[in-house]
């Protein structure tokens, strides 16, 4: 999930939002080992079988950077995990190039908060202080590396104040590239015996095309090169910036969604355009209406779906959901999380910054809205809520 996560924020789109907008549970009581969850669901949605996105539970548990409450995000350690935990699609990766072209994952270009790059003095001379979509960063960024140095490097916990026990994982594992993740796909289909699905989100293109390192072409050929760029490939791809979103419907058939930050935020790629229009422009019926032309999906913040008052208490859900399904949209919002900073003040327990809240009243709550799936850290949570909602 991008740069606007809430923890720090026309072409051939009828046929594949009709095919995304269809999701079902099929093999997801399958995964859970229960009947009655895929009968509950089949109730409330109407049943349907087949490939592609048909093939996914409802709601959709995504688990974000793979089991990124557990391991460090976006490792082959998460994402397996992840799958472990009965993840129905694994969000691997968050992709960035290097400075040979190759895409990576990284939550960010900067990598100094999730590498152990400051650690290796052969690359203190990298460090730079730039401006990304607007703000000043300071580290260490990918586009200055090749991708064989970046594979000296192992990642580390992101926020270990949160999760003091992933840091036991810190310098386990390798950046990995996204055509590493792709075979990882395939050989984990092979595996597990069923079909094993990804959502990888383009990060900062517009910020990438500047420097000639577009990220949508790069993508568009590793997906074509392993034939995974047609309707049904299960592959989702996601990005924060609609042109960016744009771009890839006319260079592919996958199921895409547009990210949305903040009601008061501006894509960048609008800000770099002059586009006057925010995120709240974007919710509105006509703005969803104006998103199904070239998309399927969005994924919005969980405060878009219910907003927060002052106190951090959830108000009046608004008519989002309702607004979307009517444009012929889904919605995978994003993000939750199980420790107490990251839920409704509400369902926190306690002060405690690593202790887990009342994660499954917060789900709850948000499974009612009729989403129709969320980005979770905890896949296995996320497994448990929906079991209780979708039998409740």
């Amino acid at each position: 999930m991008g740069t606007q996560d809430s923890d720090e924020q026309a072409g051939g789109g009828t046929g594949r939002r009709a095919l995304l907008g269809a999701a079902v549970l099929g093999a997801g009581g399958a995964v859970l080992g229960l009947p009655g969850t895929a009968r509950a669901t089949d109730a409330r949605r109407g049943g349907g079988h087949g490939g592609g996105v048909k093939s996914l539970p409802v709601p959709t548990v995504i688990g974000h950077r793979g089991a990124s409450g557990y391991r460090p995000e976006h490792t082959f350690g998460s994402y397996e995990l992840a799958l472990d935990l009965g993840a129905d699609i694994v969000e691997a990766g968050d992709l960035v190039p290097t400075r040979d072209g190759h895409l990576v994952c990284r939550h960010e270009p900067e990598i100094g908060g999730t590498t152990d790059v400051a650690d290796h003095r052969e690359f203190a001379d990298r460090r730079r202080t730039k401006s990304l979509d607007g703000v000043s960063v300071t580290g260490w960024f990918t586009e200055d590396f090749t991708l064989a140095e970046l594979k000296t490097l192992r990642a580390t916990e992101r926020i270990p104040a949160n999760r003091p026990h992933n840091t036991l994982y810190d310098g386990r594992w390798e950046i990995p590239t996204f055509e590493e993740v792709l075979r990882w796909q395939n050989e984990q289909t092979r595996r597990r015996g069923k079909q094993v699905w990804i959502y990888p989100e383009l990060k900062h293109p517009t910020y990438f095309r500047k420097l000639g390192l577009g990220t949508e072409e790069r993508l568009a050929r590793l997906l074509r090169k392993y034939g995974k760029h047609r309707k049904n490939s299960p592959v989702i791809i996601q990005s924060f910036e609609p042109t960016s979103i744009q771009r890839m419907n006319k260079l592919v058939d996958n199921p895409l969604a547009v990210l949305l930050s903040g009601a008061n935020s501006r894509p960048w790629d609008f800000v770099e355009t002059g586009d006057p229009r925010t995120t709240a422009d974007l919710v509105t019926p006509e703005g969803l209406k104006e998103i199904a032309s070239y998309a399927q999906g969005i994924g919005p913040t969980l405060d878009l779906i219910i907003p927060k008052d002052s106190a951090g208490r959830l108000t009046e859900p608004t008519t989002l959901v309702r607004d979307a399904h009517r444009a012929g949209l889904i919605l995978h919002p994003y993000t939750m999380r199980n420790e107490n900073p990251f839920l409704p003040a509400e369902f926190r327990k306690g002060d405690d910054p690593d202790a887990y809240g009342d994660v499954f009243g917060a789900f709850r709550t948000y499974f009612a809205t009729g989403i129709d799936g969320v980005f979770t850290d905890n896949p296995d949570t996320g497994l448990l809520a929906r079991e209780d909602f979708v039998n409740s």
